[in-house]
């Protein structure tokens, strides 16, 4: 067995190094030094189905690490995925299923996108709360239809990243302990050995977070790979670190142990010298033996036997409990439950109003008792955020059946968390701080884009208007930037019933992640028997009020708080004979999605004469003003006083507003 054990690594080993020279391009250090525990995990271990990536009961599998993508590309292919050799072959190359760092859902058998060092990581955190949330849920004697482990392979880099200090101290918290890391500790990053910059011990700092710590020696010892593994499976309320020392580019005659190996092809003759080294036939290249083979993809049987018994156990499970389990069927697909929105209220006109993150709390918990599946909170903030659903309990290792969620001042590992339960499905995440701090997630709400996840951000205090935090706590900026990420939804409402809306559209985007940017100080709520109606803001902009005519000498453009001034404005300039359009736009993406003759409805190319209003940056707006436009915004950092105090003082005010048509009128 031993022999075949090493065939099988040694092939994991050659066919990434191999793969990589052909791209000459990638790393191929930690695919060849990690090989073995990836080998032991794979093939004795992991519970999964080739034939079908997406069976609900499945071991989750993150690399983490992953730069060493072709580890995980040889591992799918060997093992039966929708994943052909010559897709390995065109590593790295336009239009593949092989592309530098792992892609979900581009490639079979990828759980998550990996590559930000920490991200995957973070991500596992949040796959293995789901799963503790589902199995509290759905759960009951005799039948666990939840009933999963979530393993990672890690590295340096991982944990040198702060998002994996927030997850892993959370993780312990928790209690998780269905979360098996093991840590690829090969001492070498790309400018040389750790010790450069990472000296502290890591073991001890897991076991102070919390976690179940174990060693090992030789990364190529199988058996106490197998052992460490089996061991922390046992361990069930901690999750588990299994450290273990691995040789960057094992096999290597020179470049093992070295930084050279860890971002560059081995060369040609250095992969020459590899293969003899490992006893591995110079040629053909992408050599795959076939008993090696035969051995991996023992798992297609067996991973249709594992489905095929949790299908059995399922179908007794709905016979047993069929309310239960076809609220199963409805989370897990993702699907909404009808009536699920019959609750949002429709707030009435006030001339005083409410802050939209208060507007947004009350939407929050009209909707959160009729799904169900809804588990999110926020990073510290919940009582000025409003994230808190009212009457239900917060999720903690004695109550994972809780909706609610502490972060704690963690907003990157936040975000980061909230893939992963987005990832594991079954399951609505949201999660909430102050749209300054959407900074420290920037990262993961990037990755919940490209992945097309669907996750809420509650990003209140949107803008000087919080008042006396001043200006560290004032975005001015981050409209702009949340604005320049492809395939993320920002929006930003003018009153209580455009957040209403906003929560609908937010709840019913499911290729996407959406960012709800909402007051600190009370709006208007503004009458819509008198303005049109606030389901307006599922069009992106729509006329909130036109001229009498339909035919405006002006338009008034503004998102948000700036809205109600808007409408002041209006009327003060009406007053002087000037016919006004004021159009609220709480979000450019959805509004850039409708049909060109929409948008030229509500922004008329001959009506040239505008103006946008909005307490952030101008950059972006002027795409919507033209050239014969004005953009009336915040181009500074903000300062430390009242609210209605800086409003005025950094002119966000109809009297401005009236300025600056007139002028544009002449």
């Amino acid at each position: 067995m031993k022999k075949l054990d090493d065939l099988c690594i040694n092939t994991i080993r050659m066919l990434s190094a191999d793969c990589i020279q052909k791209a000459n391009s990638g790393h191929p250090g930690m695919p060849m030094g990690a090989a073995a525990m990836a080998y032991v995990l794979w093939t004795r271990f992991l519970r999964h189905n080739p034939a079908n990536p997406d069976w609900c009961d499945r071991d989750r599998f993150v690399l983490s690490a992953g730069h060493g993508s072709m580890l995980l590309y040889s591992l799918l292919h060997l093992t039966g995925y929708k994943l052909s050799l010559e897709e390995l072959k065109n590593f790295r190359q336009w239009g593949s299923l092989t592309p530098g760092h792992p892609e979900y859902p581009h490639t079979p058998g990828v759980e998550t996108t990996t590559g930000p060092l920490g991200q995957g990581f973070t991500n596992g955190v949040g796959m293995a709360i789901a799963e503790r949330f589902l199995a509290a849920h759905f759960n009951r004697d005799g039948y666990d239809i939840v009933n999963h482990y979530t393993y990672c392979i890690i590295s340096d880099g991982d944990l040198m990243e702060g998002v994996s200090h927030e997850a892993a101290s959370l993780a312990g918290h928790l209690g998780l302990g269905k979360l098996i890391c093991l840590y690829d500790d090969n001492h070498i990053s790309i400018e040389g050995n750790t010790d450069i910059t990472f000296t502290e011990n890591r073991n001890a700092r897991f076991k102070a977070y919390g976690w179940h710590v174990q060693s090992i020696e030789d990364g190529n010892d199988l058996k106490a790979i197998e052992k460490a593994i089996t061991a922390a499976k046992e361990e069930a309320d901690r999750p588990s670190l299994i450290a273990v020392r691995t040789h960057i580019g094992y096999g290597s005659p020179n470049k093992q142990d070295t930084a050279d190996v860890h971002g560059e092809p081995l060369g040609s003759d250095e992969l020459r010298l590899t293969k003899e080294n490992l006893g591995w036939p110079l040629n053909p290249p992408f050599f795959i033996p076939e008993e090696t083979l035969n051995h991996f993809r023992k798992v297609i049987e067996k991973g249709k036997q594992w489905e095929s018994q949790w299908e059995e156990l399922f179908r007794s499970y709905r016979e047993a409990h069929p309310e239960l389990a076809q609220k199963w069927n409805q989370w897990i697909n993702g699907q909404l439950r009808n009536g699920w929105d019959r609750d949002i209220p429709s707030f009435p006109s006030d001339s005083k109003g409410m802050a939209t993150r208060v507007a947004s709390g009350k939407v929050l918990n009209a909707i959160a008792p009729n799904l169900g599946n809804m588990i999110g909170g926020s990073a510290d903030l919940a009582p000025s955020n409003k994230t808190e659903i009212n009457g239900e309990a917060y999720f903690q290792r004695d109550e994972y059946k809780g909706c609610n969620f502490h972060f704690g001042v963690r907003e990157h590992g936040m975000g980061s968390i909230l893939n992963g339960i987005a990832l594991h499905r079954g399951l609505i995440p949201y999660g909430g701080t102050f749209l300054i701090f959407s900074d420290y997630m920037r990262p993961s709400i990037r990755l919940a884009a490209l992945m097309g996840l669907r996750v809420s951000y509650v990003f209140t205090h949107d803008s000087i208007g919080l008042g006396e935090d001043g200006p560290t706590h004032q975005p001015v900026e981050q409209l702009a930037a949340l604005r320049a990420i492809p395939n993320l939804t920002v929006i930003r409402p003018s009153d209580a019933n455009e957040t209403a809306e906003a929560w609908r559209n937010a709840l019913n985007c499911s290729d996407g992640p959406v960012a709800l940017a909402l007051t600190r100080q009370s709006l208007p709520t503004l009458d819509r028997k008198e303005y049109a109606s606030a389901k307006g803001l599922h069009c992106g902009a729509y006329i909130l009020k036109d001229a009498p005519d339909g035919k405006p000498d002006l338009v008034l453009i503004a998102s948000g708080s700036e809205v109600s001034i808007s409408i002041e404005a209006a009327e003060k300039l009406e007053k002087k004979g000037i016919a006004v359009r004021v159009v609220s736009m709480p979000s450019w993406e959805l509004f850039e999605k409708q049909p060109e003759d929409y948008r030229d409805n509500v922004l008329p190319p001959k009506i040239t004469k505008r103006v946008a209003i909005e307490a952030g940056c101008t950059q972006g707006w002027h795409r919507y003003v033209g050239s014969n436009g004005y953009v009336l915004g915040i181009d500074q950092f903000g300062a430390s006083a009242p609210y209605k105090v800086l409003y005025e003082r950094f002119g966000i005010t109809a009297d401005r507003i009236v300025e600056k048509a007139l002028d544009l009128l002449g």
